[in-house]
């Protein structure tokens, strides 16, 4: 893992200039990126016009160009600059317009005046611009030429990056991420570029569970990969994680699932319980695909780990989600985050003391000898806590009771099991 902030930062510096959506080049460009650090990355195809449940995939969506010209013959608005100055999913459109008729179709934030708004119209067809409220305040009355020129291909494709990773057991835990935002850093890219290089690493473990990391566009992409693996996955499910917000330098964070007291919510809560600052959002927060996982007739017990969450932070869906968001420094604080919580569940196993009492430490040289009257240190406590709870109940109950982070108790458990004081089994 050495450098592991720089690499992840590195990789959503080549990702962020692309043009990412629902469907499109930018995808599979995206995820060809990340197939050249996980090579055995599957890349599915959904056809536009799938039924997926309730959903139908939309006609995959390129773009060619995109501007507006101003009186003075300024081009302004170009998606070849920055891509968020395109209405998502706008269609083609070759006109001259007046000024208060192209403000129609000008998307701005007043209260964020130097911020490009990040806005789509996927079901509905429309075409527009998105810019800064000043920059719309600078517009003069005119003639503007608007160009758009942008393809629907109703034989296209949605597609979907699927990384599966073997383990000793055939139990799974589902990391998934979304691929679908054009230019935004914390939200979307912290999460997929986080996810790849997690996979990379647990590729090279020997992992008891077997993990499987999903690369979709948000909402219909989860539905369309739901509809082809949701048998197998439910089958094997063991806990799940949505990654998104990831990146930033804000307090670490996690949406619960739907009822709030599944095995991914343990895990993740208190792993949470042990970072400063922390927050836990109910499932009434939700607005990632957290929501589809969760929905009745799926039930799959995923929760969503974040930084700051979505919508809380001024940055959100605009063009100042840039690459000043994020650092080296907290893309790996981050990828620890996350690791630890997969750690967790590797070693949450049933805890069992072989011996009736107190174990005797100092014949061990486990303990001091001399009954010294000062406090015990975080050691010694463990070594007294972890033996009165291993009644055969899991870690992850007994770090609740104990108040100790598993990380910290895991050196411990190998000595006392080392010691033949404790036996583990799942």
């Amino acid at each position: 893992m050495n450098k592991i902030g720089e690499k992840i930062l590195n990789l959503i510096k080549k990702l962020y200039p692309i043009n990412r959506s629902l469907t499109g080049p930018g995808n599979l460009e995206t995820l060809k990126m990340i197939k050249n650090i996980i090579p055995n990355l599957k890349i599915l195809k959904f056809k536009s016009g799938k039924k997926v449940f309730d959903w139908k995939i939309p006609p995959e969506w390129s773009v060619k160009s995109a501007y507006i010209i101003d009186p003075s013959g300024k081009k302004i608005a170009d998606f070849k600059k920055n891509n968020l100055h395109l209405l998502g999913y706008s269609r083609s459109i070759n006109l001259s317009i007046k000024l208060d008729d192209l403000k129609k179709n000008i998307f701005t934030l007043p209260k964020q005046p130097n911020a490009v708004p990040y806005v789509t119209s996927y079901y509905k067809k429309n075409w527009g611009f998105c810019l800064s409220y000043n920059q719309l305040k600078k517009l003069s009355k005119g003639n503007y030429k608007v160009v758009i020129d942008t393809n629907f291909k109703k034989n296209g494709n949605l597609i979907v990056g699927e990384f599966l990773i073997r383990g000793k057991s055939k139990k799974e835990i589902i990391i998934s991420t979304n691929i679908c935002h054009p230019s935004m850093v914390n939200n979307e890219l912290s999460g997929p570029c986080l996810a790849t290089f997690l996979a990379e690493y647990l590729d090279t473990k020997k992992n008891y569970y077997t993990y499987r990391f999903i690369f979709v566009p948000e909402t219909v992409g989860m539905l369309a990969y739901l509809s082809k693996r949701l048998r197998i996955i439910k089958k094997n499910f063991k806990a799940g994680y949505h990654l998104t917000c990831i990146g930033d330098k804000g307090p670490f964070s996690m949406i619960k699932t739907v009822n709030e007291d599944s095995y991914s919510d343990k895990i993740a809560s208190t792993v949470l319980s042990f970072y400063k600052n922390s927050k836990k959002y109910s499932f009434l927060s939700r607005g990632s695909d957290e929501r589809q996982y969760n929905s009745p007739k799926i039930n799959l017990s995923v929760a969503t780990l974040m930084r700051t969450k979505f919508n809380s932070y001024e940055e959100y869906h605009t063009s100042l989600d840039n690459l000043k968001i994020v650092s080296k420094k907290s893309l790996e604080d981050s990828f620890n985050y996350v690791l630890r919580i997969l750690d967790f569940i590797e070693n949450d196993f049933r805890i069992q003391s072989t011996v009736k009492g107190e174990p005797f430490y100092s014949k061990r040289n486990l303990f001091r000898k001399l009954g010294l009257k000062t406090e015990l240190d975080k050691y010694e406590w463990d070594l007294f806590n972890l033996p009165a709870y291993a009644d055969g109940r899991y870690l992850s109950d007994i770090c609740d009771k104990i108040n100790r982070p598993p990380w910290e108790l895991y050196k411990t458990i190998k000595i006392l099991q080392k010691s033949n004081l404790l036996k583990l089994s799942r």
